[in-house]
């Protein structure tokens, strides 16, 4: 027996197959397109990334027939469908846009952020859907009167895929991903009433909330029709594919940004340090929680210095460049190319540089910017210690950057614990295989943990002088770039 993976990222649709045993046997993914407009709107075609999901998985399924599938996606990028023809009535609006601003703006006046975190564990925050979603439905009265009417579904992306993909049309999404959208009540693992009425929004919208594990369905990818056995949002995804199944284990994904994840057990942790608590994943026997941390830019800042500003050919040669380079004239870069999320949450700050000189040319840029990347994981991870109130002893990645030896290197001597590289760079797809293979199979999850392998291992090579006096610098730089965009 085949196990498919569906890994519906940002950039790309991924696709994995593994068999009963864990193993990956093979990969493939199809690319997918951004549309900015303006300073505020980001949108993707729901059509294309159906279509990729069809070509990422076609190649696989000819040689590899599964039976069972997995599909993991986004998280708070959404969309509202015509609930009878199942016709896109909005471009998929990203988790990276920011139209739902001035409704976060407008219920934190009206005192409900406190309620709002209680509830979901959440920040009124763009990031999450249910303000753009509000907006779309207070900006087009038609949309209004459809959605209260009961003709319009909204969904994540797993969601809409789902519902296309299956012959009856289920319009399901899991407990990880409805936690995403602001409307999810984390400890009653209910679409909460309070929180409709707040941002309002008609609950005739919504999906029905399954397990993360267990058989919710069928559908049919490229001619194949799989039994639909795990649903996550790709980074609790990407925890589990990393073993972290237990208290105090944590991770951090690498892509257009980095986001870390700290499995807190069964109960959720209720952050004092700008951090979420979320559900990580819903298994027959319990549910999971998480504290996360999000950091908008990472592979972002990366590709902004080979695209945007021609200081590289490749992503690759950011390594060296930045060793290279000389640490007295690199600058402190603060890579805030789409503000600065947990544990700031400052939406309308900007990357911001400190320090250049007449010294400072294309490798010390570099240099500063891996730096800063650095220190903006250092800034999440510490917050998760505090919270949680322990030392993590290590800290488990992947992603693209998570091959760039400067990077990881400079993350553990900041952070001063080890940092281990995934040998398998799809982790996120690897982690939806793996819950669709414990919900199949039955396989223990201490086997699924036992299995994780690592490529890297990066040990602190400075002492706690250093690391002290490169973070209260940091601290510094944040602290000035925080009062310009007051």
């Amino acid at each position: 027996m085949y196990i498919l993976a569906i890994d519906q990222g940002t950039s790309q649709t991924k696709a994995l197959i593994i068999d009963t045993d864990g193993r990956v046997l093979a990969t493939n993914s199809a690319p997918l397109r951004t549309r900015i407009v303006g300073d505020s709107r980001i949108e993707q075609d729901p059509y294309e990334i159906l279509a990729s999901v069809q070509s990422a998985c076609a190649p696989l399924l000819e040689y590899y027939p599964a039976t069972i599938v997995g599909l993991d996606n986004q998280g708070e990028t959404f969309l509202l469908w015509d609930a009878r023809t199942g016709i896109a009535l909005t471009p998929a609006i990203s988790w990276q846009d920011k139209r739902g601003m001035a409704i976060c703006v407008e219920l934190e006046a009206a005192g409900n952020g406190p309620l709002v975190r209680e509830k979901t564990g959440l920040l009124l925050d763009s990031y999450f859907s249910a303000p753009k979603l509000a907006h779309e439905l207070r900006a087009n009265p038609e949309l209004r009167r459809r959605a209260e009417s009961g003709e319009l579904r909204f969904g994540t992306i797993d969601s809409w895929i789902i519902w296309m993909l299956s012959a009856d049309h289920a319009h399901l999404t899991d407990p990880s991903t409805a936690a995403r959208t602001l409307l999810f009540n984390i400890q009653q693992q209910q679409w909460d009433e309070h929180l409709l009425a707040l941002f309002d929004i008609p609950a005739a919208l919504l999906p029905t909330v399954v397990p993360s594990a267990g058989m919710a369905g069928e559908i049919t990818v490229a001619g194949h029709t799989l039994a639909l056995h795990a649903l996550l949002c790709d980074q609790t995804a990407a925890l589990f594919g990393q073993g972290c199944i237990g208290p105090g284990e944590a991770k951090c994904s690498f892509g257009t940004g980095a986001f870390l994840l700290l499995n807190t057990g069964q109960q959720p942790s209720r952050s004092t340090n700008g951090l979420l608590s979320t559900i990580a994943w819903q298994l027959p026997e319990a549910t999971h929680y998480a504290l996360d941390g999000g950091i908008f830019t990472a592979g972002a800042a990366i590709e902004w210095l080979r695209d945007g500003l021609g200081m590289l050919a490749t992503s690759a040669e950011s390594s060296g460049m930045a060793e290279r380079a000389d640490p007295a004239t690199t600058p402190i870069c603060i890579p805030a190319l789409a503000g600065l999320a947990a544990p700031y949450w400052r939406s309308n700050a900007r990357g911001t540089v400190f320090g250049l000189s007449r010294g400072s040319g294309r490798a010390e840029l570099v240099r500063g910017t891996l730096e800063g990347l650095a220190m903006r994981v250092g800034d999440v991870l510490l917050a998760m210690q505090a919270d949680a109130q322990l030392t993590i002893p290590y800290l488990r990645v992947d992603g693209g950057p998570a091959r760039n030896h400067f990077l990881m290197q400079t993350i553990a001597d900041d952070l001063g614990v080890e940092v281990q590289v995934a040998a398998e760079v799809e982790s996120t797809a690897l982690g939806i295989a793996q819950m669709a293979r414990y919900s199949a199979t039955g396989v223990p999850l201490v086997e699924i943990a036992g299995g994780w392998r690592g490529s890297a291992i990066y040990e602190p090579q400075i002492g706690a002088d250093e690391r002290r006096v490169r973070r209260a610098r940091w601290e510094r730089a944040i602290a000035a770039a925080l009062a310009f965009y007051e």
